[in-house]
């Protein structure tokens, strides 16, 4: 008797990429700006960004940046890049479990949005199978850190409540 070890096999979604309908989506509730602006807080207290929600570092802009306008051209240049860069985390981080079109479009979102690290708890629930924990990541992921006087503090940033609804829902559904 051969004594093999059962590992699951690797699945495909190496095809998948993010809808037009989802990349519309996106653009629309990132609100894209051709200028620098602190995100998130009263100026001074935000998180620097600029473009269709492209986090230029943390913390406020400076004078300078505030005073800085973005293209059309360096906005949608950035914005492809950063959709690109989110798809390959995706694709490489879930390996195991294959995607639906909503899973992969919802998971691309929610790494755009919180980045490789910040997503990497939920990609790795989503490889195991642990849809109903994915969700779950997913939906709590709606807080931020803003500069306040007295230093910093975590605040819910209102505007990620209905977007984390949206990008856990297929998981929500789909919970093995």
């Amino acid at each position: 008797m051969l004594d093999v070890a059962l590992t699951p096999p690797k699945v495909d979604n190496s095809k998948l990429s993010m809808s037009a309908s989802a990349k519309l989506r996106m653009r629309e509730r990132e609100d894209p700006k051709a200028f620098y602006y602190d995100d998130g807080g009263r100026p001074g207290r935000g998180n620097c960004t600029w473009g269709i929600g492209i986090l230029a570092h943390l913390g406020p802009c400076t004078s300078d940046e505030l005073k800085k306008e973005v293209s059309a051209t360096e906005i949608e240049a950035s914005f492809a890049s950063r959709v690109g860069e989110a798809e390959r985390i995706v694709r490489r981080r879930v390996s195991k479990q294959a995607l639906t079109q909503d899973q992969f479009d919802a998971l691309v979102s929610f790494t755009y949005n919180s980045g490789g690290r910040g997503a990497a708890k939920v990609l790795a629930y989503v490889d195991d199978g642990n849809f109903k924990a994915a969700a779950s990541g997913i939906s709590g992921a709606i807080y931020m850190t803003i500069r306040t006087k007295k230093g910093s503090k975590r605040v819910i940033a209102r505007g990620l409540i209905p977007r984390r609804a949206e990008e856990s829902a297929p998981f929500r559904n789909s919970v093995r």
